[in-house]
């Protein structure tokens, strides 16, 4: 399997990285003793609702993003314990693990391979944990409301040009979020963990994963499911670069040209390995352009790599 990265290319990054005002609440309900169906459980179920939809505040600050991170992710994780099988909450901590792990510790990887290595294959063991800990969440949500899920991704349909009969309908609308993430973050783990085979053998299994997400819902996060699924395609053994690009264009349309990871997800994925240089700097120029009229923090992060991919373009052509 070739080298790529697997880019969570979405504009809800400040999913995760929300401010912290819920801390002191989460800190009381922690100590609650849960009994099913208890008032108790209520009110934490309650507290989880309103974490998750309070997930999309926006922070245009990026340092300030990466350092409050950490807190958030934490108290928001202690909550997810206690009702594993909330999807919207399991989502937003799996956006926020996966995410922390791209823009915070794999990027800081990328750029000190050349000058320390040891310090780089710290980081990238890091990354891979934090990846390895967004699925887990995930996935425990998702098997909670599909029992059946993981025998669906291990069956060869799954991992064809088509979702297994009838899978798709199975997966939840209200699940797709949190199966993106899912797949996102296996993805990852996966790229960051090409020293261990038992990891990388469930590559077929999370693009199973992304395939039932994209069939119920192909336009989700203005055409993050549809990049991711271009991705995977390049990466998978016998990927097909037609099917690729056709991801990659609806992702492109989906997010009307807003989205500044689906350009960097294709010069990466498509231009650099096609030794295409043109294109890639085109695409990145683009991704630039795009993250200029945005103040969130996903296009700030995707400027901000495509601006570094495009300073180091000598050391990859």
């Amino acid at each position: 399997m070739q080298r790529y990265r697997c880019l969570p290319v979405t504009n809800e990054f400040s999913r995760g990285v929300a401010a912290c005002r819920w801390a002191s609440l989460l800190a009381a309900t922690a100590l609650l003793p849960l009994v099913a169906c208890s008032p108790q459980e209520m009110l934490v179920r309650r507290v989880a609702d309103s974490l998750a939809a309070g997930a999309d505040a926006e922070e245009e600050d990026l340092l300030l993003a990466r350092d409050s991170a950490p807190a958030h992710l934490k108290a928001s994780e202690s909550l997810l314990r206690q009702v594993p099988d909330h999807l919207k909450l399991a989502e937003t901590v799996s956006a926020g693990f996966t995410q922390y792990a791209y823009a915070f510790v794999a990027f800081e990887a990328e750029k000190l391979e050349t000058r320390d290595a040891r310090a780089a294959q710290r980081l990238q063991q890091r990354a891979a944990r934090l990846y390895r800990r967004a699925h887990r969440h995930a996935m425990t949500a998702l098997l909670a409301h599909r029992p059946g899920l993981t025998q669906s991704l291990q069956s060869p349909q799954a991992v064809g040009s088509r979702a297994a009969s009838g899978a798709a309908d199975a997966l939840p609308g209200e699940a797709v979020g949190t199966a993106y993430w899912a797949a996102a973050s296996w993805g990852a783990w996966i790229a960051m963990s090409k020293n261990d085979p038992d990891v990388v053998a469930d590559f077929p299994r999370a693009h199973a994963l992304a395939r039932l997400a994209f069939e119920r819902s192909p336009d989700h996060a203005e055409g993050a499911l549809a990049a991711l699924m271009g991705t995977f395609e390049v990466a998978r053994p016998g990927g097909s670069l037609a099917e690729a690009e056709t991801h990659f264009a609806r992702a492109e349309a989906a997010g009307g040209g807003r989205n500044a990871g689906v350009y960097v997800a294709m010069a990466e994925s498509l231009a650099l390995p096609a030794g295409d240089r043109r294109r890639f700097e085109q695409l990145l120029r683009r991704a630039l352009a795009s993250a200029a009229g945005r103040s969130d923090l996903a296009s700030q992060v995707m400027g901000e790599r495509a601006a570094w991919l495009l300073a180091t373009i000598d050391d990859r052509f």
